[in-house]
């Protein structure tokens, strides 16, 4: 028999490894670049007519590089151009939207203790925020206001703040923040898409006929790369959110994203500033070091109290929590989970659920009805080393629990 939740964690899985990846390179890429042009040496009056140049060694050989504004006398056949690495990211990760975010939306996407909206709702406010996050920043910066690029950077990190905000407000806090990076994602990739590669295309294709380009091409897109290079940490650190309760379960989990981007607009300037030869800004990481221990305050700050999850769960978690052996599986998750995923861990050294995920109540069990048949059912991940000493017969009386319900 085909275990279609089974397949479903292994496609998940295979996405989530292909957004790596591709995230990876796309990162690398843009990084290099980043470093490479404001370590270009442009005081030397290069025969080529070049811009500037420099010399790397790496992998037992010495590169010598050299950028053109415009283009070299004689345009180049095997012209490699870097986009894929971008779209193939975006793509992924909207496929995990999608898998983990819109398929589970009643157990990640949608948090009726913030907004009780159905759950089609909740799909098309998501997809909205996407689209529209770029339509404002785009018009932003083909504004007059965006003629002064530090003017615009500011109006895009109090347009973060406000999205920030926004997000949590309508969803859970863990889709609340995965949400942000998404949508901040997203410009980035339109960036590339809509911008930067057509403008790269007018300006090979006024070379190839022999007219000069205009620089505003290369200008605008320098505007747009630049944004995309302060905006990468912060995604990651947003897209890693979701596995840090920490992170997205705080009362204040908007405060700590928006300090998320000053933090990587602080590690960016030091970067930059060293690649460009400007001096070594130690002042930035004083700046990231403090803007840290104002996360972790924040996410412990005013803590709510305990959930009564029995009260919360919805009717997708009844469902688990009314099945048939829901009981006998009950009794074994209190013997052999809660120990660690309760309010207060009884496991040594342990002072909070792993995860956030507290299995000491019926609703918190219901609510995590998924991950424990997956760690605990289907595979032995949990306990870890099976530490607890679950025994075979309870982990299929998980299974037959899960599976009687229909996955």
């Amino acid at each position: 028999m085909i275990n279609f939740i089974a397949m479903e964690a292994w496609l998940e899985f295979a996405v989530r490894w292909l957004h790596v990846i591709t995230a990876i390179a796309w990162i690398g890429s843009s990084f290099y670049f980043i470093a490479l042009d404001l370590g270009l040496h442009r005081d030397r009056n290069l025969p080529s007519g070049a811009d500037g140049e420099e010399w790397q060694v790496h992998g037992g050989g010495f590169y010598h590089i050299q950028k053109y504004l415009i283009a070299p006398d004689k345009m180049p056949g095997d012209l490699i151009w870097f986009k894929w690495e971008s779209y193939a990211t975006w793509l992924s990760g909207f496929a995990m939207l999608v898998l983990v975010y819109y398929l589970g939306a009643e157990f990640y996407l949608v948090d009726a203790n913030v907004l009780d909206i159905p759950i089609w709702a909740a799909i098309v406010i998501s997809l909205l925020s996407l689209s529209v996050g770029w339509i404002c920043y785009d018009q932003l910066c083909k504004s007059k206001f965006g003629e002064d690029n530090t003017r615009l950077m500011l109006l895009l990190f109090v347009l973060l703040v406000v999205m920030a905000w926004a997000y949590t407000q309508v969803f859970s806090g863990r889709a609340a923040l995965l949400h942000l990076g998404a949508f901040t994602a997203s410009i980035m990739t339109a960036n590339v898409f809509f911008i930067i590669m057509p403008n790269q295309r007018i300006v090979v294709a006024d070379l190839q006929a022999g007219r000069v380009p205009d620089a505003k091409y290369g200008k605008i897109a320098k505007q747009r790369s630049t944004h995309n290079n302060y905006l990468t940490l912060p995604v990651i650190f947003l897209m890693l959110s979701n596995h840090y309760p920490l992170a997205f379960a705080s009362e204040y989990n908007w405060i700590i994203a928006s300090l998320v981007f000053l933090m990587g607009v602080t590690i960016r300037h030091y970067f930059n500033s060293l690649h460009a030869r400007k001096g070594n800004p130690h002042w930035t990481w004083l700046a990231t070091a403090l803007l840290f221990l104002a996360i972790m305050w924040l996410s412990t700050a005013n803590l709510p109290g305990e959930a009564d999850m029995d009260a919360q769960a919805s009717a997708a978690m009844r469902k688990y929590a009314e099945a048939e052996g829901f009981a006998e599986v009950e009794q074994i998750v209190l013997g052999r989970c809660s120990m660690c995923h309760s309010a207060e861990p009884g496991w040594e050294g342990l002072h909070w659920a792993p995860k956030g995920v507290h299995l000491d109540s019926v609703g918190g069990i219901a609510a995590n009805a998924r991950a424990i048949y997956l760690q605990a059912g289907l595979s032995t991940a949990m306990p870890p080393a099976n530490l607890s000493l679950m025994e075979p017969a309870e982990r299929e009386a998980i299974r037959r629990w899960f599976e009687g319900v229909g996955g």
